[in-house]
């Protein structure tokens, strides 16, 4: 955890907004002083072409399909030129300003399905993340001799947290349904074959998976800023180091939500 801006940074990954927002709402970021201020600017791969269709992306059926009764009836934009669309549907999602001046405007189901993709790994790229990251830095406290997170870290997410409670889940997810063919443009565009809406179900499982530790975890300092004392938990991908350097409450209300979202995504 870097001692600048946050430590080891937090940033949103939007689970398609509120697939976004809510988990979406910080992303840990790990090492970035070696890895932050040289990311180059995020490009989406092939956004220029058209989105394509779900069955697209190989032989085997995906697990969990979008019925595509549940997409729009107008024609969507290409990829390239989405994000006016896409920023006004998530602003709606929202009703107020909260989410816009959080939320970098330009590449953004790109950034949303490259940062969704990466939560279960060990290491996210800068360049690819949807939301701005916080302001201020990182700090710990001393608890009995040993080094711990402040718990005047939570402060500073107070906005996200805003954002991700105010997100209706059946609202987001029906949104997300009737774009669906962009996410999954954005997702092949990735290389990784398969399909969006599967990757999705996939990290939000994961994520629910987060440990829920009792009480502060001790840190250890490091070449830059701080690590966790446990390797367990120094183990762990960037999503689940998010889902417990929230804070135990808002662990909880994130994993109600990422629940709801669960069921209305997979809901037929």
């Amino acid at each position: 955890m870097s001692s600048q801006s946050s430590g080891s940074k937090w940033v949103a990954g939007l689970l398609v907004v509120a697939i976004a927002v809510v988990v979406g709402v910080f992303v840990y970021r790990e090492k970035q002083a070696r890895d932050g201020a040289s990311a180059p600017p995020f490009s989406a791969v092939g956004a220029s072409t058209s989105a394509a269709p779900q069955g697209a992306q190989g032989a085997s059926p995906p697990l969990h399909p979008v019925d595509p009764a549940h997409a729009s009836t107008a024609a969507l934009p290409s990829l390239d030129q989405s994000d006016d669309a896409i920023l006004a549907g998530l602003l709606g999602l929202t009703s107020d300003e909260a989410l816009k001046s959080l939320l970098r405007s330009d590449a953004i189901v790109s950034r949303m399905v490259a940062t969704i993709d990466a939560l279960p790994k060990q290491t996210i790229g800068m360049n690819v993340l949807p939301l701005r990251t916080p302001t201020g830095r990182f700090q710990v406290q001393s608890d009995d001799g040993m080094f711990v997170e402040s718990k005047k870290n939570v402060e500073r997410y107070g906005t996200y947290m805003y954002v991700a409670e105010r997100v209706d889940p059946q609202a987001a997810v029906a949104w997300y349904k009737r774009h669906y063919p962009l996410f999954q443009k954005a997702y092949a565009d990735l290389g990784t074959g398969g399909y969006f809406n599967d990757r999705l179900v996939q990290v939000i499982d994961h994520l629910l998976d987060a440990p829920e530790p009792k009480g502060a975890l001790q840190l250890i300092p490091a070449k830059v800023g701080y690590v966790y004392a446990n390797p367990a938990y120094e183990q762990l991908s960037v999503g689940q180091k998010f889902m417990i350097r929230v804070g135990a409450e808002n662990e909880a209300k994130l994993k109600a939500k990422l629940r709801a979202l669960r069921e209305a995504i997979v809901a037929e």
